[in-house]
């Protein structure tokens, strides 16, 4: 992955925000469809020499599923100076030549689906999707900065709330920070693809969703650590500041 040009914080320019995401930040996303998120993200940012973008398909089998709307983002990213990675599997992405030796602020799956294999509310479907999502933040975990976050995006009405990513989560050991309702509106340029079977090119509703995120730590503890160690002169310093 191509390398920004760091001022002395590790900073490149001026910080420019998409709603959780800076340009300041190394992002991984994964199970990119069409690439319209990343290249929603690069084409906002000016730049994307910090960001990778995955996909399980090959070049090839996107230029099958989404004619030119997918190779027209992978242009925009990959001229932008981004890496993007076709095959990698969220199951084993920790151990790609190219990503085992990195670590990134953010990683993100918007939308995780193990594709269509039983209708969405039967036992044997949910097991798969909770695999998949078990699988990515097992990996995960392991790539992430130790300020960072993980990021799932996922449809929180029935049956989708079955898939319990909280829990999920919580058999990792990482901590939920927050949930955010997702708005589409917030990503110009990006479209929510099925990624699977032969509709995979046509959108779906999204209905209510949400953007989990998850860290390694847990902020709030650490934040509750903090004003516990305060000396009474540090208190009394603050409340001068007021």
């Amino acid at each position: 992955m191509a390398e920004a040009n760091l001022d002395g914080n590790g900073h490149v320019g001026g910080e420019k925000r998409v709603k959780h995401y800076s340009n300041f930040h190394r992002i991984l996303l994964v199970g990119e469809g069409d690439f319209s998120f990343a290249a929603c993200l690069a084409r906002r940012f000016g730049s994307a020499v910090n960001m990778v973008a995955t996909s399980l398909d090959s070049r090839a089998t996107l230029r099958r599923s989404y004619t030119t709307s997918a190779i027209d983002n992978l242009e925009t990213i990959e001229g932008l100076g981004g890496t993007v990675l076709h095959e990698v599997d969220v199951h084993t992405m920790s151990e790609h030549p190219i990503l085992k030796h990195k670590s990134f602020h953010r990683i993100v799956y918007n939308f995780p689906h193990a594709g269509f294999c039983g209708p969405e509310p039967s036992f044997s479907q949910i097991k798969l999707h909770r695999d998949l999502v078990r699988g990515f933040l097992k990996n995960a975990k392991t790539m992430l900065m130790d300020d960072g976050e993980i990021h799932v995006t996922h449809k929180t009405a029935h049956p989708y709330s079955k898939w319990e990513i909280e829990k999920l989560a919580d058999e990792q050991a990482l901590f939920l920070i927050e949930e955010v309702q997702f708005s589409v509106w917030d990503y110009e340029g990006y479209v929510n693809r099925r990624g699977s079977g032969a509709k995979c090119n046509r959108t779906f509703p999204i209905g209510e969703a949400s953007t989990y995120k998850f860290s390694k730590n847990d902020h709030g503890m650490l934040c509750a650590s903090a004003l516990l160690n305060l000396s009474s002169a540090d208190l009394v310093e603050c409340a001068r500041a007021k």
